[in-house]
């Protein structure tokens, strides 16, 4: 893994090298191996570097044969054997054993075409001296991160916006319009970013900058088919298909120059895919967890039955809510963008702790649920639609207490009260978003704690209803089930989960996440597959539930659904929270920023400090006004320490004649 870094403009300056020494000292995290930047006239490009391939030849800005390609790059290509071994087939020369050699002889050879052969997970720049072109490419699911913006005629880019930020005059502004899309969807539609200007590449998209401006192209997206044409196949044979997959999947994701470890969670998909590597590597698989002096969210007991029958050498770290409270202003730091979940900073803490035993790699079960109807929001929309049909049912609302056993005021409602909670625009179940409307309206309800000039500033505008313009017919005849699927894998998946939650957090500490969930054959074989081998009734994940029968423990098969959560309002409000904290969250801070009503936040404080009747959506409303806050204190007001020449990386600088 790597951060990338670099510029495109009509005239370099002469400091160029030492800005971007600056940009890749910023994120010098992502990379702490090695270091290299490459000078042209019109184009710069920068790497820090985490070695876990080819460690002794694998430096960046790596170039071709006769320099007219330059390539830095972040991630790792899963079947970069395979494709080297086509290329030198067509005749490419090799001079290291790295996967960014394949990938540039690939661009070489193809061209932006190259994208549909790589399988894997990456953020790509690289400079053509010839056409005096720069391509951008960003991998197909969002695993790993790209950034942009552009300042006085140049184009820059970076792994991360900090590092933006440190090119001349670039600036971070709050977008008010992207806040009011993370509080309906929790992130922002792609390719805007919280900050005005700055855009990110989307997922499985590219860039070519040129004289002639800014192209932006789409090369994949998740696939969505009609009931006529999924798989024909029986379950035992779509067992035995997805197995194949997996394997070869898990395999691919092994492949390294150091030692690759696993998350190890307790849930079934972390079991599954640790259970997958033991078949590949038998002895002393590390694997780690988080456990919680909360007991309302520790699992360990489940994490020491998958231990205890897997037989792996398992690491745990225990986090306290002191914890989550002392390290959020290094959370909102490194996920760059406003949070309605604390769940981020134990996978902090998680990959502290690899890192602290020299581990680069860890491979990770996410994308089972999006993937395989994991998730309580697809079964929910399903019993709407149901109770849709009959909508003055006592009975049917009373299914819905089946998805949240772990939430009392779920657990213990009446039909009334379930009615009152989940019957927002129940029969509007023709919506292309139907299987969302209920959750998106729930946290829209943040927006409350909005100021006066905030509201009248998103008034009229509503995040729904662009994202429905942006789907346009891409819905139709697509059963709910995909729909919903699609929508959280696009929106939540990329936006959230993989970013906050997953490379901003892992990154940190210089740890790479790998997702065999996420390959891209598997995405599109499980889209294919019929509904009811992925949620069968309410039965979740019926495929590898059925999958694993006998291979794990039923209480780990068994075991119902609960969301990876921590803790938020107890983290945030106690006597025991750090001052900034308080400080962040007081009436001169709030009106400083303008984004929110003091009195409402005062009046949220008080009710969570009390314990009266918290909810879901005061938690998050909680995390969302105060990782704004800490926003706006870091990066638009920049209340950082300022990088000194003395601090900036030692890079190897590889200038060319034209600058």
């Amino acid at each position: 893994m790597c951060g990338i870094a670099g510029f495109y403009t009509n005239n370099v300056e002469e400091n160029a090298p030492v800005i971007l020494r600056r940009m890749l000292t910023r994120i010098k995290y992502r990379g702490p191996d090695e270091s290299g930047i490459y000078i042209s006239k019109n184009a710069c490009l920068g790497s820090v570097r985490l070695s876990i391939i080819d460690l002794k030849t694998g430096c960046m800005p790596l170039s071709n044969e006769d320099k007219s390609l330059l390539i830095v790059y972040n991630g790792e290509i899963f079947n970069y054997i395979e494709l080297k071994g086509e290329l030198l087939k067509k005749g490419h020369h090799f001079n290291t054993h790295s996967d960014t050699e394949v990938i540039l002889h690939l661009y070489e050879e193809y061209g932006p075409e190259c994208l549909k052969k790589l399988n894997g997970q990456f953020a790509i720049a690289i400079w053509d001296t010839r056409k005096k072109e720069l391509f951008l490419a960003r991998d197909r699911m969002g695993i790993r991160p790209l950034f942009y913006t552009e300042e006085n005629g140049s184009f820059i880019f970076s792994s991360e916006i900090k590092s933006l930020l440190e090119y001349p005059e670039v600036t971070a502004t709050l977008s008010v319009k992207a806040l009011s899309q993370v509080f309906t969807f929790w992130t922002t539609i792609s390719p805007e970013t919280i900050f005005k200007d700055i855009f990110e590449v989307s997922p499985g998209h590219y860039l070519l900058v040129n004289s002639k401006g800014i192209q932006n192209y789409q090369y994949w997206e998740i696939p969505l088919y009609r009931q006529d044409e999924y798989l024909q196949i029986g379950i035992d044979e779509a067992i035995s298909e997805f197995r194949t997959l997996f394997s070869d999947a898990v395999n691919i994701r092994l492949r390294a120059d150091v030692p690759v470890a696993a998350y190890l969670s307790g849930g079934l998909d972390s079991c599954i895919t640790t259970s997958f590597i033991k078949e590949v590597v038998p002895d002393n698989l590390q694997t780690y967890s988080i456990g919680f002096t909360d007991k309302e969210y520790d699992e360990s007991i489940y994490q020491d039955m998958a231990n205890e029958y897997l037989k792996t050498n398992h690491n745990r770290i225990i986090c306290s809510n002191n914890d989550i409270a002392e390290k959020i202003a290094d959370l909102i730091w490194h996920s760059e963008t406003v949070l309605l979940r604390s769940a981020p900073a134990p996978m902090y803490l998680l990959s502290g702790l690899v890192k602290s035993q020299n581990i680069k790699v860890v491979v990770t079960g996410e994308g089972a649920d999006e993937l395989l109807g994991g998730y309580n929001i697809f079964k929910e929309a399903i019993i709407r639609q149901f109770w849709s049909r009959e909508p003055s049912s006592e009975l049917r609302p009373l299914l819905l207490k089946k998805l949240y056993p772990y939430l009392p005021q779920i657990k213990s409602a009446n039909s009334a009260a379930l009615k009152l909670f989940f019957g927002y625009k129940l029969e509007e179940n023709k919506s292309p978003v139907y299987s969302h409307l209920l959750r998106w309206n729930n946290t829209s309800h943040i927006k409350n704690y909005f100021s006066s000039e905030t509201t009248k500033e998103i008034s009229g505008y509503d995040p729904v209803n662009e994202l429905i313009d942006n789907i346009g017919h891409k819905f139709d005849d697509i059963d709910l089930l995909s729909r919903a699927q699609w929508l959280e894998m696009t929106l939540f998946m990329s936006g959230y989960l993989l970013s906050s939650q997953g490379d901003r957090m892992s990154m940190a500490n210089s740890v790479e996440g790998r997702y065999p969930f996420l390959d891209y054959r598997i995405v599109d074989f499980c889209m294919k597959l019929p509904s009811d081998y992925k949620l069968h009734g309410l039965n979740e994940k019926y495929l590898l539930k059925k999958m694993m029968a006998g291979k794990l423990p039923p209480q780990i098969l068994e075991k119902p659904k609960q969301a990876y959560r921590a803790p938020i309002s107890t983290c945030f409000t106690s006597e025991s929270a750090p001052d900034f904290i308080n400080e962040m969250l007081s009436e001169k801070q709030l009106i400083s920023v303008g984004i929110f009503n003091p009195d409402k936040v005062q009046y949220l404080i008080t009710r969570l400090k009390k314990n009266n009747q918290v909810s879901e959506t005061d938690n998050m409303a909680l995390m969302g006004i105060l990782s704004t806050q800490l926003l706006d204190y870091l990066f638009v007001k920049r209340n950082i320490p300022m990088l000194k020449e003395t601090e900036l990386l030692k890079c190897n600088v590889e200038i060319y004649d034209d600058y």
